[in-house]
């Protein structure tokens, strides 16, 4: 099982490339590094956030595990 500091790293990491990403996804979408930094702003927050989430339920459900 992970702990949550462990979860909290690992969601850290990937949105820190999700962010860099989606900015230039962004800046694709609009021609703006502005508009582009603010959408990936908004999506990195919203994400770190879902996937912390998502990462502790799943910490506790024992489906699917094997014993060690």
């Amino acid at each position: 099982m992970d702990s949550a500091k462990r979860t909290l790293l690992k969601a850290t990491l990937w949105n820190v490339l999700g962010f860099y990403v989606m900015s230039l996804v962004g800046y694709l979408a609009t021609g703006s590094w502005s508009i582009g930094g603010a959408m990936a702003l908004i999506n990195t927050a919203v994400g770190f956030a879902m996937y912390f989430a998502y990462e502790r339920v799943w910490s506790v459900i024992t489906w699917g595990r094997h014993a060690e």
